[in-house]
């Protein structure tokens, strides 16, 4: 593969609650998912993340990791409930302490530092006053980006205030498969319009605490349509209103998309109250990047009886990973150089901060986990990565999801995405095929 330009980083990537366990060390106090994930029925067999990857009892061993890779960075989150048990007052040093040894592990392992301050652990004390559907949470966002910053930032490289806010909103607030567990459909915009105004205020924060790079981590996904009727395209141009330019043309635009104010009007008028007199010039707040995160593009039709009217289905001929999501590379093409088209010169430097994917991993009697699907993956998104830089897309770094088969959500510990295999009842690491043919690739681009 051809070399990428000079000064590209490349990462990793993992998430607190996914990762960490220690649920009750070290004065955390519990997050809406400990909550989520102990409600029965809520996780694909009753998993949780108290332990996941011990990764707080065995972040050196993880660093180690990464640094024989030969990776440039580490993304990783901080977990809310262990800075501010209660989403509130003063700091718990413990918590703070926690990261401070963990950023000074990665640096002297010659591993750039990236936080993301928010990957959906909010403090369940947060959520019993409304969680994201009340403004309030937006400026005690506020105020816990100014104690991780002031904390932090003499040696962190990037941080990224919100993780995927789409997501959060839609499968936390609108559709209730994710924690909070709330079924509020289009009435969840609150939790949306509250997420960026508290990532507009997080960004002041940050850099007042003295952050260098501040942005954010959004899911973005082409909305293909999947069919040829008027219907199809009008629900797909529907789809990537919400699902894309939602969370992006507030943050460079300092305005909603027409057509998902639109969508929002005629559901409800009163929805669009909830945007305040200044709020978007909050939100606009100048960014130093975006990050993308991309799994692969929704095939939508038009579906009266869907969220939003659409549905998704399947992109036919396409090869499958563990997860059900189809393989499209060329997808992550189209959003990078889609951004650069939307925003022009107003479009900040983009970076890849989530990419990967679940394969049916197993340890083979010689001890190998031969994942070859991850590496193909791979393979062909740096690929699409490469092409966005050739046409003009300013790329400057790409993080694979994830370091370590974690804990995936509502799928608990069903789907593997990490290049290290971790066996979660004695926590053993085993690196992958993918994870060898990476330290190879790294090697080249050297």
């Amino acid at each position: 593969m051809a070399h990428f330009p000079t000064g590209f980083v490349w990462g990793a990537a993992t998430a607190s609650y996914q990762i960490e366990g220690a649920v009750h060390e070290g004065g955390r106090g519990a997050s809406i998912w400990d909550t989520f994930a102990h409600t029965p029925g809520r996780v694909k067999a009753g998993d949780t993340g108290d332990v996941a990857c011990d990764h707080y009892h065995r972040f050196r061993e993880d660093v180690a990791l990464m640094r024989a890779l030969g990776l440039g960075a580490y993304r990783f989150s901080v977990a809310w409930p262990r800075v501010q048990p209660d989403g509130r007052g003063r700091a718990n040093e413990a918590g703070l302490t926690f990261y401070d040894r963990l950023v000074d592990e990665l640096l002297g392992a010659d591993l750039q530092p990236w936080v993301t301050l928010y990957h959906w652990d909010l403090p369940q004390a947060l959520e019993d006053r409304g969680g994201w559907m009340n403004r309030d949470t937006a400026h005690r966002f506020e105020e816990y980006a100014f104690m991780v910053g002031e904390r932090l930032s003499d040696r962190v490289t990037g941080f990224m205030t919100l993780n995927e806010p789409y997501i959060h909103f839609l499968h936390g607030y609108a559709l209730g498969n994710h924690a909070p567990g709330r079924t509020l459909g289009v009435h969840a915009f609150p939790a949306a319009h509250h997420q960026l105004l508290g990532h507009g205020l997080a960004v002041r924060a940050l850099r007042e605490a003295g952050a260098n790079m501040v942005g954010i981590a959004n899911n973005h996904a082409p909305a293909w349509p999947a069919g040829d009727r008027d219907e199809d395209l009008d629900a797909a141009n529907r789809m990537d209103a919400l699902h894309n330019h939602l969370f992006t043309d507030p943050l460079i635009r300092g305005e909603y998309p027409a057509l998902a104010l639109d969508i929002l009007q005629g559901t409800d008028p009163a929805l669009l109250e909830v945007i305040r007199p200044g709020d978007l010039s909050v939100i606009a707040a100048p960014l130093d990047f975006l990050g993308v995160n991309y799994d692969r593009p929704d095939s939508v039709r038009a579906d009266p009886t869907g969220p939003f009217g659409v549905s998704l289905g399947r992109i036919p001929d396409r090869e499958y990973t563990a997860s059900g999501w189809p393989v499209v590379p060329e997808g992550l093409t189209q959003t990078l150089t889609g951004l650069k088209a939307r925003y022009g010169d107003t479009c900040p430097p983009l970076y890849v901060t989530r990419s990967g994917c679940s394969v049916a991993d197993v340890i083979d009697v010689d001890g190998r986990v031969r994942d070859d699907l991850r590496i193909r993956y791979h393979e062909a998104h740096l690929e699409a990565v490469r092409d966005a830089i050739t046409q003009g897309a300013g790329v400057r770094g790409y993080f694979a999801w994830s370091l370590l088969d974690n804990f995936e959500w509502a799928e608990g510990y069903s789907q593997r995405f990490g290049l290290v295999h971790v066996d979660f009842a004695t926590q053993v690491r085993t690196p992958k095929d993918s994870y060898h043919w990476f330290q190879s690739f790294l090697r080249e681009q050297a």
